[in-house]
């Protein structure tokens, strides 16, 4: 019997060190190789870990939540094989999982409709692994749910969070949500069972959001600008596009008719089309606009970027946008599409209440954010009319972009959006 040592391997894009995220194996266990041992986490990706050898696993570096530098020990196991040399171990194979960044805000793009209940039945299950996410093979063995037997609608089979979710429903399985006391309990006054305190260790995507949040507001002064505007006129213009596409899965949202106004409005405005590069003290006014796309997930918030937005019609930018969203959703989104965002959109939908204070996607200067839409009697002509109000409340680098240049911009916006026809006008 000997030892091998399987060291945390350099992970790319100049990383020195590594979170680890989840463990698949105890300290006792025995591994085949090319099993997958974990995951570690690095600011852009959970990449999973497969082991290099068969063994017993002797030694785990740490528990989740713990940094561990590539290099170091990651796991100890001991093996039949003669002569294992720990130090001159191969770097094991690693299957990059889906990027886990942090975004400021959530947005509701319209979800794509999955797979019917009824059509998921269990297979036999096939040799090999499934592919899914680390959070949603967590998710299985919590629930005791074989993923051979879920039918995976991603790419190559992919599982995803839609067609874990449809299987629990097929099956009856609980999908872990808390539930409610019936109505009949409340109404005889039944006392509810008290929860329980609990310690929540802050890893992973929760640590990345928690240190990237800390650092934009300590680092940049925020200003921000809200303003009310009228989309009556675009709200009627999306409903009669609408009417025309039989395809309800490709329907017009509110969002892409504001991601061109703020398109053509940053023409007009380039130095809100900026990033800052705090290593070389220069600030990059980008020609191409990449539109970070704020969306929320069940892994937490993430900004997709729909790439060279400043090119594509509207159609071709609702499709993006909904390609984008619902790849972060399913954590089927790659590294390059989670970075490069040239300024951001974010928006909490139905939550969005009147006014809220975004926090700029750094190293961006400039984050537009949407509130809630809602009909309020206004006074238009002189006469009182009931017309449909949502506030804009966007936040800007104040070291770069003046606050007279940032609510000059956003007025533009604001008359594009209640005459929606300047949207398609040529310059």
């Amino acid at each position: 019997m000997s030892e091998y040592v399987f060291k945390l391997p350099d992970l790319g894009e100049g990383t020195v060190e590594s979170e680890i995220g989840e463990w698949f194996i105890k300290v006792g266990d025995d591994v085949s190789e090319e099993d997958v041992v974990g995951t570690m986490m690095t600011d852009k990706a959970a990449v999973e870990l497969s082991s290099p050898v068969s063994g017993r696993v002797v030694k785990l570096a740490g528990e989740p939540g713990d940094i561990i530098p590539v290099g170091a020990a990651l796991v100890v196991f001991e093996t039949d094989a003669a002569g294992s040399e720990p130090s001159g171990s191969e770097p094991a194979a690693l299957t990059p999982e889906p990027v886990t960044g942090s975004e400021p805000a959530a947005l509701t793009p319209e979800p794509a409709t999955g797979p019917e209940p009824a059509a998921l039945t269990p297979k036999t299950p096939p040799e090999g692994r499934v592919m899914t996410s680390p959070a949603i093979r967590h998710a299985a063995k919590q629930a005791g749910v074989d993923l051979h037997a879920v039918p995976g609608t991603g790419p190559g089979g992919r599982v995803t969070r839609k067609d874990f979710d449809a299987y629990l429903d097929a099956v009856g399985a609980p999908h872990g949500r808390d539930t409610v006391a019936p109505d009949a309990d409340r109404a005889h006054g039944a006392l509810l069972p008290r929860p329980e305190t609990r310690e929540i260790k802050v890893i992973g995507l929760r640590r990345i959001i928690a240190e990237r949040m800390a650092q934009a507001t300590q680092e940049i002064p925020h200003f921000t600008y809200v303003e009310e505007i009228d989309i009556t006129e675009l709200e009627a213009l999306r409903k009669h596009l609408n009417s025309k596409q039989s395809d309800s899965s490709q329907r017009l949202t509110l969002l892409p008719f504001l991601g061109l106004a703020l398109i053509r409005a940053l023409r007009e405005f380039p130095q809100c089309n900026a990033t800052h590069d705090k290593d070389r003290n220069v600030l990059i006014q980008h020609g191409p606009v990449h539109l970070g796309i704020a969306t929320q997930t069940n892994d937490g918030l993430k900004v997709p970027v729909v790439r060279d937005a400043d090119t594509r019609s509207l159609e071709g930018l609702a499709a993006e946008i909904r390609r984008v969203s619902e790849a972060a959703r399913d954590n089927t989104i790659t590294r390059g599409e989670l970075t490069g965002s040239t300024i951001t959109i974010t928006s909490l939908g139905k939550l969005g209440g009147i006014v809220s204070t975004p926090v700029i996607n750094q190293p961006e200067v400039g984050i537009i954010g949407v509130n809630r839409a809602i009909e309020r009697p206004m006074v238009v002509n002189g006469q009182v009319d009931v017309r449909l109000m949502m506030n804009l409340s966007s936040s800007f680098d104040h070291r770069f972009v003046d606050g007279y240049d940032a609510a000059a911009m956003i007025q533009r916006i604001r008359e594009m959006l209640e005459h929606p026809a300047l949207i398609f006008l040529p310059d």
